[in-house]
């Protein structure tokens, strides 16, 4: 008997006729491919079948067992989608010549939560996604689509949010249906910029979560007539977008192992040796974490339009400091480097890796900072170290950093790494209009 005939004849009264089978390449933008819900044994058994070369970085040849990439379903995150009638969603974990896949970024990050729940730990994680809504204008040029949102210090706008309320209500009501379990839904501090909040889950389910959220977004989005942007800083003169990681770890009871009431800044020495060992690695983790040119707009500490930026540039930590790259509130730690146009898989296995080093090896912290570094730097007082400056030093960190790519897995950052510099040496050779307004006539 067919083990799975019970979730197909519940999906197909529902009216589900095929499955979106959806994983991401390297990059951490989603793929998948319509298949027969009636052959839900073979999607999860064997999988999907994809041409493995057509896909960034699976690094999977042209022939042979291993040129196909499978993608097999997750039965448990079956579910309809409220904007595709008659299909369910699956996350998928990628596979080759019948094993997993080293690239594959989902089977890497359960590769690393292997290490903590070996311990009995769980790792649990707060996505707080933050997006611009864009639109093309006259000459192709990409503008925010709301060209009446124009506030000097647009943080919380109403009126935008008025405005805008078809789009907001229509995520919210999708939302809802996916399972999502909302907090919040507000104006960010660029024009064009909005998040949405949603509930704290493990760290799997999490990033399942997310990518779910951004295929969502992307159809609502675009019902409006506009675009849903992960691009980290759209707007010079803005500040950019970021994807903040609020992580906690509990134990086999339940016992979250980062608070201490008592301790410094709430933490106990197990959430300050995590946190060492994020700053530790934290040019390592850029490349994973801001994985763009553009990131490196985002993570400038330069002023902003509005007159606010939280770039968090400095590798520092302190209790509720969002001038830091770590910032600790209520007994948890929040990870503020990370932006949208990271693969969230291996934003968060790198995140754990680096975590991880710092309790096992009993890193120590620098000391706390408990003041706006930039105000800081405005007195010119002395500053800790920066983060890298542009996306060629964040690779060339990661690749000197041969621990942390063993920790989080060598293949993968193999392929990422050569993706990685080849985009940053295409950027290299491109002529900006700023490069030709200011040089063109100038000698």
């Amino acid at each position: 008997m067919n083990p799975y005939q019970p979730t197909i004849d519940r999906l197909k009264s529902q009216g589900i006729h095929s499955v979106l089978t959806q994983f991401c390449d390297i990059h951490g933008v989603a793929k998948g491919k319509l298949v027969p819900v009636e052959n839900l044994k073979e999607w999860v058994e064997q999988g999907a079948g994809f041409a493995g070369p057509s896909i960034w970085g699976t690094g999977l040849p042209r022939y042979g067992v291993r040129s196909e990439y499978y993608g097999r379903v997750n039965v448990e995150s079956l579910r309809a989608l409220p904007f595709m009638p008659g299909v369910a969603h699956a996350v998928c974990d990628g596979f080759a010549g019948g094993e997993a896949l080293a690239t594959c970024s989902r089977q890497m990050l359960k590769s690393v939560l292997q290490r903590i729940k070996s311990r009995g730990w769980t790792l649990w994680v707060g996505i707080e996604p933050e997006f611009f809504l864009l639109k093309k204008g006259h000459g192709g040029r990409w503008q925010v689509a709301d060209v009446e949102d124009q506030l000097d210090k647009p943080s919380y706008d109403l009126k935008a949010i008025h405005r805008n309320g078809a789009f907001i209500d229509d995520m919210r009501s999708t939302l809802t249906q996916l399972g999502f379990e909302l907090q919040q839904i507000d104006h960010e501090d660029a024009c064009g910029q909005y998040e949405i909040n949603y509930k704290f889950d493990d760290a799997l389910a999490a990033a399942d979560r997310y990518m779910l959220f951004k295929m969502t977004a992307h159809v609502i989005a675009e019902k409006h007539g506009m675009v849903f942007s992960c691009m980290p800083k759209p707007v010079a003169t803005a500040p950019g977008s970021g994807l903040h990681f609020h992580l906690s770890i509990t134990d086999a009871n339940g016992k979250p192992i980062f608070t201490d009431a008592a301790g410094a800044l709430g933490l106990s020495q197990q959430g300050h040796q995590f946190a060492a060992g994020l700053l530790h690695h934290a040019d390592a983790l850029s490349a994973l974490c801001a994985p763009t040119v553009n990131s490196y707009k985002r993570l400038a500490s330069s002023n902003s339009a509005s007159g606010t930026t939280w770039s968090p540039v400095w590798k520092s930590y302190g209790d509720n400091n969002r001038t830091c790259v770590v910032r600790t509130v209520a007994g948890r730690i929040e990870w503020r480097l990370p932006d949208p146009s990271c693969n969230v898989y291996a934003a968060l296995a790198g995140t754990l890796a680096a975590g991880l080093a710092g309790m096992d090896q009993a890193m120590v912290p620098p000391a706390p900072i408990d003041e706006d570094l930039y105000e800081r730097r405005a007195r010119g007082g002395a500053m800790p170290e920066r983060l890298p400056k542009n996306l060629d030093e964040a690779i060339t960190a990661l690749e000197a950093d041969t621990a942390l790519c063993q920790a989080v897995g060598a293949e993968f950052c193999d392929q990422f790494v050569k993706l990685k510099r080849a985009e940053w040496d295409a950027f290299s050779l491109q002529v900006s209009d700023w490069e030709l307004r200011h040089y063109a006539d100038a000698f």
